[in-house]
């Protein structure tokens, strides 16, 4: 006979009962009461569990909280937000993970959401159980075994990560609430957590550094340029910035102060300059490839920015073209195929009128070209992005004439990809590249071809996607955060 797991009795932690709020930083200090206890039960058992090296008597389990709503009238909130309101009347739920993470966000949520509905939200425990993997996560004295290491087996007691529950329905438009209580959050909060322990894993640093405006790269070049300007900024008490963190989680405050070498670069390093309210700037080095660029973005994108732009090298594809010269994208040809399953390819990546005016301002300010003088140096168009790095080996009837019958004036591995996740988790996205080579006229990228020209454009390039980023600051959220983003049935958080 197959031996069993002998049946236990499940012990939970003290139970505190749902309540009713109007005020949504109250409502918080509730979620942040409940997931607390809730973590802190778990890992309790977990250590007395490990300690004793064998099973304990009982299962161990705790839940997520959740947050609630129910609204009967039909009543329109403000039709100029985009979010903040729910679209008919019915009872929404979300579950909450890391209340003291996303504290303001969720605050900022909440609260609009009483204020355009006149109703409470409920406040309780769900019916999602935490895995202990992710209870754990913000205690560094703690680590979960591999399977089999244990003196038991681990899932007969806790629970652990379950991905058939852990998925981007709600993102993705597929989801369908069998007991009728619609989404309140794009996230829920096991996905939220998979995606924090992800991003520790890729970037090397937590999740709390992460700011609101979001730089990805595929230049390390940008990195030291990166340092420097943050170093320039934290010498300056004017300027609002506190820190500025680098890989690893090294954190410095003053100008002069050292940041000790990594043995270790991460897949994809990252570096935060930091202010108190979390409107600093991220920069984010995902290498090459659009697989990089979606890995990157699926996890971000849990954290709610309010923008992220892509600041990368592309091949010009125009002989008008000089290396150096800037490429503003106003439209995308996705041939990067690693989204293909979430958003089809017929769906339209429009581009944000915010986010194109906020980059053309920022590079006539650092080029000091303005109006029509600004063609010398930059051109608007469309922007290719494939899978294939060599793509100029393979036979070039058929990507010339797609890239000439789209009006594709660059091409890449990876703004595509990270423009289309924008659109798809509802984050406002924009792409500025540089070009670095021409492979149809015969300018490769090889060692010895970089001009003058193009090595100062490299300088400015970060400069520009930093001031565009400082001036998507200064909007109003309800203004950058389009409505042309958001689908027919949306949820109420951003």
């Amino acid at each position: 006979m197959t031996p069993t797991a002998p049946e236990t009795v499940t012990k939970y932690p003290a139970e505190i009962a749902a309540e009713n709020f109007t005020d949504a930083a109250k409502a918080v200090d509730r979620l942040e009461e409940l997931y607390k206890a809730a973590t802190d039960f778990l890992c309790d058992e977990f250590m007395q569990s490990m300690g004793a090296g064998e099973a304990p008597e009982n299962r161990i389990r705790a839940f997520y909280p959740e947050i609630r709503f129910t609204t009967s009238s039909y009543a329109q909130a403000d039709s100029r937000l985009s979010y903040g309101h729910v679209s008919t009347p019915g009872t929404y739920a979300t579950t909450v993970t890391r209340p003291d993470l996303f504290r303001n966000y969720l605050i900022q949520q909440i609260a609009l959401l009483i204020k355009n509905h006149g109703q409470p939200v409920t406040i309780g425990t769900s019916e999602t159980p935490i895995p202990v993997h992710f209870a754990v996560a913000s205690r560094p004295d703690l680590t979960v075994p591999q399977e089999g290491a244990a003196g038991f087996t681990l899932r007969d007691i806790f629970d652990v990560p379950d991905l058939s529950t852990t998925n981007d329905d709600i993102v993705n438009g597929t989801y369908h609430a069998e007991d009728g209580i619609g989404p309140l959050a794009l996230f829920t909060a096991q996905r939220i957590d998979y995606s924090l322990a992800r991003l520790s894993h890729y970037t090397a640093t937590n999740a709390e550094h992460f700011q609101n405006h979001v730089l990805f790269t595929n230049y390390q070049f940008y990195v030291a340029e990166f340092e420097a300007y943050a170093r320039a900024q934290l010498a300056d008490p004017k300027s609002g910035y506190t820190s500025f963190v680098s890989t690893g989680n090294h954190e410095i405050t003053t100008a002069d102060e050292e940041i000790p070498e990594v043995a270790k670069l991460p897949q994809m390093p990252t570096y935060h300059l930091k202010r108190k309210d979390g409107k600093g700037i991220t920069l984010v080095n995902i290498g090459v490839g659009p697989s990089n660029a979606k890995t990157a973005t699926d996890h971000i994108a849990v954290l709610r920015p309010h923008a992220w732009l892509m600041v990368g090298h592309c091949a010009g594809l125009r002989n008008t073209q000089a290396l150096g010269d800037f490429v503003l994208a106003h439209a995308y040809l996705r041939e990067d195929h690693v989204l293909d399953d979430d958003l089809p390819v017929w769906t339209p990546i429009p581009a944000l009128a915010e986010i194109q005016i906020a980059l053309e301002q920022a590079v006539a300010e650092v080029t000091e070209y303005e109006g029509y003088d600004l063609k010398r140096i930059m051109r608007t168009g469309t922007v290719a992005t494939i899978d294939n790095r060599n793509w100029e080996l393979r036979d070039q009837s058929g990507p010339v004439q797609r890239l000439s019958q789209s009006r594709a004036i660059a091409l890449d591995m990876e703004s595509a990809t990270i423009a289309a996740n924008g659109y798809r988790f509802r984050v406002p996205y924009g792409t500025l590249l540089c070009v670095s080579d021409k492979p149809l006229h015969g300018e490769l990228k090889l060692p010895g071809m970089a001009s003058e020209f193009y090595q100062t454009q490299v300088a400015r390039h970060l400069q520009i996607g930093i001031r565009a980023m400082e001036q998507l600051r200064s909007m109003p959220l309800e203004r950058l955060h389009s409505r042309k983003l958001r689908s027919f049935d949306e949820t109420a958080f951003l």
